[in-house]
């Protein structure tokens, strides 16, 4: 069970920067940034014999060893509305059998974490998918040749709009289904593209994820070929802020049928 008194659930630690002058009083801020996060959450174990309680305790060391990997942290409140921490654990169940910390059936730790990406996650995917079909030919034997159709070479959406519900930035992720000749997407002056070519970029049937989170940054297709040598210069790999966006994506599809899907997990200060 969990008792009163967690710590380090709600805003993230600030780290402040700033420049001193010799000549004026105080400092002069420079900049902020939000550190990593410290919780703290006080268990209380208890077993209906000391052969229980020694199992429950094993099972919560094995499950909080760092070797093992990150703890998620599941925290829901009367609205049903779960948000999810990442931390590793830190210290806190040494063990300490003094009279008001253990006895013989029960224990209580108190469970330090750190979450090095210090931000609540929802479990609602923010998701947003085009499909282009297939070209139409320009010689047909079903329709005349009058009147012309004319067939767009490139799809172009300069001002689509994204709203990210979140209380921070959000890093989207970028699929690609194939045939793809080329594409760029833009925001606010940051852009990264694969420029179009004669060929295709991302063949028929092949899906390229393009990654934009930190830590990961990457452009792998299904069949894990890297093509982050085929971005134009200067790649931007922009984030979302909170609330709505105005994007900019420009794809020319192939010779056949393609799409285009945007996906992010909303980022929240606290649970």
């Amino acid at each position: 069970m969990i008792q009163a008194g967690a710590q380090g659930l709600d805003m993230p630690p600030v780290e402040l920067h700033a420049d001193a002058s010799p000549n004026l009083h105080g400092s002069i801020y420079r900049s902020a940034r939000y550190a990593q996060r410290e919780v703290m959450i006080p268990v209380y174990i208890h077993g209906i014999d000391r052969r229980t309680l020694r199992q429950l305790k094993d099972r919560l060391i094995d499950a909080l060893d760092p070797m093992n990997g990150y703890c998620v942290l599941k925290f829901m409140e009367a609205d049903s509305r779960p948000r999810y921490l990442y931390a590793y654990y830190k210290g806190g169940v040494e063990g300490d059998e003094g009279e008001d910390s253990a006895g013989f059936r029960w224990t209580r730790f108190g469970v330090q974490l750190t979450a090095f990406d210090p931000w609540f996650y929802s479990d609602q995917v923010q998701i947003a998918e085009w499909k282009f079909g297939e070209g139409e030919a320009f010689l047909s034997t079903e329709k005349s040749l009058l009147p012309l159709r004319i067939e767009k070479g490139m799809v172009s959406t300069p001002d689509l709009s994204v709203y990210n519900p979140g209380s921070v930035e959000a890093w989207p992720v970028w699929e690609l289904t194939g045939p793809v000749r080329g594409f760029k997407f833009s925001f606010k002056g940051q852009s990264f593209e694969i420029p179009a070519s004669g060929t295709d970029v991302v063949a028929a049937g092949r899906t390229l994820t393009i990654d934009t989170r930190p830590g990961y940054k990457t452009l792998k297709d299904d069949q894990d070929k890297n093509y982050w040598s085929s971005l134009g210069a200067n790649p931007q790999l922009w984030s979302l802020p909170k609330g709505w966006s105005s994007i900019s994506v420009e794809m020319a599809p192939g010779s056949g049928a393609s799409s285009l899907r945007l996906s992010f997990r909303p980022r929240f200060k606290t649970y």
